[in-house]
């Protein structure tokens, strides 16, 4: 499992000090390292159009909704006859999650979702697979007689992008294509709020089946929210949720704002630490926040400069590695921001996926905490009920930096992993 920049692979795996190493290797060489995701499996489809076609065609601009079928297959034979489609990827959230994963880490992930049973060369289902890591674990999908989903992305002259959800089969999962014992063994659950939207479809069982199990497994449950328009609409319901079963919380700004009611990033976070034990928060083009929490006893203060906001000194302990409150004797609230990485691409060729590719970069970072204490089970490092391997400081200069290269290429899903070293002034960077 790699990490980018100016760092020694031998210094984070394995360490290998006489006597750190376990005495059983076959164990070690048999022991899995893989993240699992549920997820509406969906095809993308960017099609360039005029500022007034949301509007016309009865699209909430800049939000993300469901169209009926037949709608979206009828704006898609327009656009595609008019050479207004962009382009077709692979998509959904989660998915494009498990794919960057599977590209940093080059570990297996595994998906499970349901796919159309009967595909077909050139189809919608084969451009899933075809634009997926080979990484990416798909056996356990389960095989539906629906089309597959599409997510119709809409992007008008001034860049706002309106998406338009034809389902297919993307809500088809059943509870029964749920593998416990895949789940317990996972480094971390991936789940979005787009599976809980409707609690008659059959894919809200199959989330609720998977959490409880990954719950009583120890197993870290990460949610990534998705829209702000689903977090408002069912704003108690997601509180409670988070509150009963997540782990980690991934979300924008305006997600942050529908899910705890104050625009402030900051605060928002520390609002959303009364829900979860870790909160990754993106605030676009002012970079992104980590929120968590400490035992008082590993708390460790910054070495860099002290920064002040809505909080006083809210970076004072960044250099600590987040716990589960549950875990501390005397819990800390601890932070960390970053600003974009160099400032961020001279020129942004794609929004989406940005928030899914940072979340990427922190779940590498929970699955190398696993295989650290399965490789180095003496370290001293795991004498600590930590659920990341490293800092938050160091989280947060990782996913920015894959937030940069995804912002910086047309598709969500990373074509390559990062480079092993960056030039003298991006290694400067991560030297901090």
């Amino acid at each position: 499992m790699k990490f980018p920049g100016k760092r020694k692979s031998e210094h984070y795996f394995p360490v290998t000090e006489k006597g750190r190493e376990s005495a059983d290797p076959h164990y070690l060489q048999s022991e899995p390292f893989y993240l699992v995701g549920i997820d509406q499996l969906l095809v993308d489809i960017e099609c360039a159009v005029d500022q007034d076609f949301p509007e016309k065609n009865g699209l909430k601009r800049g939000e993300s909704q469901i169209i009926d079928d037949a709608l979206a297959e009828r704006i898609y034979r327009d656009l595609k006859a008019l050479g207004k489609v962009r382009g077709e990827y692979a998509g959904g959230s989660v998915g494009n999650t498990l794919h960057n994963y599977s590209v940093l880490s080059e570990e297996r992930s595994v998906a499970l979702g349901a796919i159309t049973r009967n595909i077909t060369l050139g189809d919608y289902a084969f451009k899933y697979i075809r634009n997926t890591s080979s990484k990416v674990d798909l056996s356990w999908l389960q095989p539906s007689e629906n089309a597959m989903g599409r997510a119709i992305c809409f992007v008008t002259p001034d860049g706002e992008r309106t998406f338009g959800i034809s389902k297919g089969c993307m809500n088809d999962l059943s509870p029964d294509y749920i593998p416990t014992e895949v789940i317990e063994k996972a480094s971390a659950l991936l789940v979005s709020a787009y599976l809980l939207r409707n609690e008659g479809d059959l894919i809200f069982s199959a989330t609720i089946k998977a959490c409880e199990i990954a719950l009583k497994a120890r197993v870290p449950v990460v949610l990534t929210l998705g829209t702000a328009s689903l977090i408002e609409s069912k704003k108690d319901f997601f509180r409670d949720f988070i509150k009963k079963n997540v782990t980690c919380v991934a979300m924008n700004d305006l997600e942050a704002l529908a899910l705890t009611g104050i625009k402030d990033p900051l605060m928002a976070a520390d609002d959303a630490l009364g829900l979860a034990d870790l909160v990754l928060l993106t605030v676009g083009e002012h970079g992104l926040y980590l929120a968590g929490w400490v035992d008082e006893e590993y708390a460790r203060k910054t070495t860099n400069k002290l920064h002040t906001k809505s909080l006083v000194d809210y970076n004072l302990y960044e250099f600590s590695r987040p716990m589960r409150r549950e875990d501390c004797k005397a819990p800390l609230k601890i932070y960390t921001h970053i600003n974009p990485f160099l400032g961020g691409p001279k020129i942004i060729k794609n929004t989406n996926g940005a928030g899914d590719g940072a979340l990427a970069a922190l779940l590498h970072d929970l699955g190398a905490r696993k295989y650290h204490q399965t490789k180095v089970p003496k370290s001293p490092k795991n004498l600590v009920h930590s659920l990341t391997y490293s800092s938050m400081s160091q989280i947060s200069k990782y996913a920015n930096r894959v937030s940069f290269e995804v912002l910086a290429q047309n598709s969500p899903r990373l074509m390559r992993g990062l480079p092993e070293r960056e030039d003298s002034l991006q290694e400067a960077y991560w030297d901090a």
